[in-house]
This record gives structure tokens, sequence and C-alpha cells, in this order.
């Protein structure tokens, strides 16, 4: 017996959605008979049938502007929207190595582009009286590294508490807002990145991989979680199965955060 998601020619919006998780959460949605309009930078080289394809540069109020214009020509209105976009190019070296430029593009990335397109989306939801927005926030925002992603994290950790302030406001009209926090997900960006830790340590991608997870404490699941896995928990979510969700966080790290 299927589980039908109840998705079926509802209209999804998914930021990041050329690469990683947002690749998968688009897939997921068509695989679930979900209308798609997916938004990066860059339209990718394979793409997937039937969804639709924005480019646009969501660190700028211009790009979230252009692609929510689009949106609502087309569409007049959205049922569901997922900030999937995300990410972080800070250079490791601790809080001295991050500049203004550093901190203002990691806040334009992780928080500012969902916050945007929130605004611009959400009239149109609340206005009918429903929609449903998430968040992927990054369980960063519990366990920073201080080396590597402070910047990041404390973008994610803004990002996770206006997704809650967000929705004490709008789900008593109707929208849910929630927000996903996950650990390593093994995407095409993080497998390059334990290729590269690995072959600089004088060993393979499971090397690689290996002290990544040592330097998270470990992950008691044994590996990242694939970015189906993690698009799979955003897209129920989203579903009218989850109707009754909405203001939690839900983190899917496999067992990486040790404390509830």
């Amino acid at each position: 017996m299927s589980f039908d998601l109840q998705l079926d020619g509802l209209r999804a919006v998914v930021t990041g959605g050329t690469m990683g998780l947002g690749a998968a959460v688009v897939q997921a949605l068509a695989d679930a008979g979900a209308r798609v309009v997916a938004s990066a930078r860059g339209v990718p080289a394979a793409p997937i049938d039937g969804v639709t394809y924005i480019a646009a540069d969501l660190t700028t109020a211009e790009g979230v502007t252009h692609l929510a214009q689009s949106v609502l020509l087309e569409w007049g209105a959205v049922d569901i929207v997922i900030d999937a976009v995300g990410g972080s190019a800070t250079p490791t070296g601790g809080y001295a190595a991050i500049t203004d430029e550093h901190w203002m593009a990691e806040l334009n990335l992780n928080l500012l582009s969902a916050v945007r397109l929130d605004r611009a989306l959400l009239p149109a939801m609340l206005a009918r009286g429903s929609g449903v927005i998430v968040h992927v926030s990054s369980i960063q925002r519990v366990m920073p590294l201080p080396e590597s992603t402070t910047a990041y994290a404390a973008a994610k950790a803004a990002l996770t508490t206006y997704s809650k302030s967000l929705a004490k406001e709008v789900t008593p009209r109707g929208v849910r807002v929630l927000s996903v926090a996950p650990g390593w997900i093994e995407t095409e960006v993080s497998v390059t990145f334990a290729e590269r830790l690995g072959s600089s340590a004088g060993t393979d991608y499971e090397g690689g991989k290996r002290m990544i997870m040592d330097a998270l404490g470990g992950i008691p699941l044994g590996r990242p979680a694939t970015p189906r896995e993690v698009a799979d928990l955003i897209v129920f979510l989203a579903s009218p199965r989850a109707a009754s969700i909405s203001g939690s966080e839900h983190r899917i790290d496999g067992g990486t955060v040790r404390t509830l």
C-alpha cells in the first residue's frame, strides 16, 4: 500500500533547487505529483522533467524579487515554500578571519534569502488562509565549529528563531511554518570536501569522511544522511499529512547532537 502525501497538483517553490539537498527536495516533490518551481543561480545541466527553473541570485533583494514576481505571475499564489538554499564560503581561521563582508554574505544566503522570499509570497498564502513554509536550518546552530562555521551557524540559528516567530504569527491565519535541521548530508559538495580532506591527509574519501565525522564528535548512525533521506522528511512535513505540525524544528542528523 502506498503512502499518498496528498501533494498532487500543489504548487511548490524550492530555493537552492539545482544541487544537493535542494535538488533532492525538487525530485521528491515532483515524484509526489506537485508542481515545482526551483531556483538557484543557474539552471541544471540535467533538469527534472516538468520542473520550472528560474535563475536568480537569492543573496540579493533583486534576485528574490525576480523569483517571487515570476512565480506569482505564473500561479497567483503558492501552496508550499521550501527555503533550502544555504552554505558557507567563509574561510577557516576562527573569528578573526571573518570580515564584515563574510558576515553579510552568510546572513544574505542563509537568513535573508528566506526572510525576503517569505515576505513576498506570504500575503497570497494568508489571503487564501492556507500554505506551508519549511526553512532548512542546521545542527550547526547548536554545535558550531569555531574554526570554520561560526558565521554560518549564527545565521542558521537566526533562521530557526525567525521561523519560530513567524509560525506564532501566521499559523493562526492558516499558514504552517516549521524548520528542519540536518546534520552532515552526503551532497556533491561534501563529497568533494571529504575527498580533498582525505587527500591532504594521505588517505582517500572514506578516510576524509571519517575525519569529518570525528570533527563532529561522531555520528552514532555511522554515516551521513543522503540528500533524499532529508528531502523525504521535508516533503512529508510540507504535505497535508503533517497538517497539525507547525512552529517546530525537526532534526535529522543520525544522532550527532547528543542532547534533546
